[in-house]
């Protein structure tokens, strides 16, 4: 199906250093010269060394080629709840990650196929998350994405659900009305807030996705163990 692309400075006060504050009557009393000099620096404060900075704390990265998204069980559950409403989920199997707009299949996972099929309506979507190719060249790019296997289309997905704001919230409590909301305008068989599809066409029912990413969510945290 079509995936539209759809933050007063006070003034800082001079201070000044204990070294400049040496009473001047300690100078009388152990007169000049250089002796008395090296005596007179002996009896003065140490200068206050700055306190060492904690170090910067980086986000963690993953490891070389290694995947951006961790599959955590919250996220899987996920996944497979847009493709049961993308119409791609097919019990599990890896054969929704070749499904065409439509239903047909395309046999090569190398790259995104790029046909076009027409139906009610016209569409060059495919693969388990139904990318356009246009949205599969931008999210292949920014993860440096080499085919359009079952993982990195897991990926791509993943990425697509961040860049619509969505992942924390899934992360912290799962898909609800306000997640699905927000994926609703990525992908078009999801429910928008008023219950319809952002772009007039079919949606699954809010209620049948909430029950389905439950039992998803339970079966991949069996999996895991």
């Amino acid at each position: 199906m079509p995936q539209p692309r759809c933050h007063r400075l006070s003034r800082p006060t001079t201070r000044i250093s204990p070294q400049r504050q040496a009473p001047r009557s300690l100078e009388r009393l152990l007169g000049s010269g250089p002796l008395c000099g090296a005596a007179l620096l002996l009896t003065l404060p140490p200068a206050i060394q700055p306190t060492p900075s904690a170090p910067l704390q980086r986000a963690a990265t993953p490891a070389a080629g290694g995947p951006a998204y961790a599959i955590t069980p919250e996220r899987r559950a996920l996944l497979d709840t847009i493709r049961f409403a993308e119409g791609t989920w097919k019990g599990g199997s890896v054969t929704g990650y070749r499904v065409l707009y439509g239903g047909g299949l395309f046999a090569s996972l190398e790259r995104h196929p790029e046909v076009t099929v027409h139906r009610r309506y016209s569409s060059a979507a495919a693969g388990a998350y139904q990318f356009l190719p246009t949205t599969w060249r931008e999210a292949s790019r920014k993860l440096a994405l080499r085919d359009f296997s079952p993982a990195n289309q897991d990926q791509a997905a993943l990425y697509l659900v961040d860049r619509r704001g969505a992942l924390e919230a899934v992360d912290r409590a799962g898909l609800g009305s306000a997640v699905l909301a927000r994926l609703s305008r990525e992908w078009a068989s999801l429910p928008a807030s008023h219950g319809g599809s952002h772009y007039g066409q079919p949606v699954k029912n809010r209620q049948e996705l909430i029950s389905f990413y439950g039992n998803a969510l339970q079966r991949a945290r069996q999996a895991q163990g």
